[in-house]
């Protein structure tokens, strides 16, 4: 289990198309600020039937797609 498992299985049991998380709502679900880790464990997520569309530094967000 990676210490990215609970937002994906957060995001997995959501049922948009897409949506959108903040940087603050992701490390409130995990307990711990988000760090360069993220990007290395994203590539978990589609298991949980999501993948990251896209990652905004500026405006600390992150987009997720349902994968197709």
């Amino acid at each position: 289990m990676s210490k990215y498992e609970p937002p994906w299985k957060v995001i997995g049991g959501r049922t948009e198309d897409c949506f959108m998380l903040t940087y603050a709502e992701i490390e409130q679900i995990l307990g711990f600020p988000i760090d360069h880790a993220f990007l290395t464990f994203k590539k978990e997520l589609p298991a949980y039937g999501y993948e990251v569309d896209k990652i905004s530094m500026k405006a600390h967000t992150v987009a997720f797609k349902r994968c197709v």
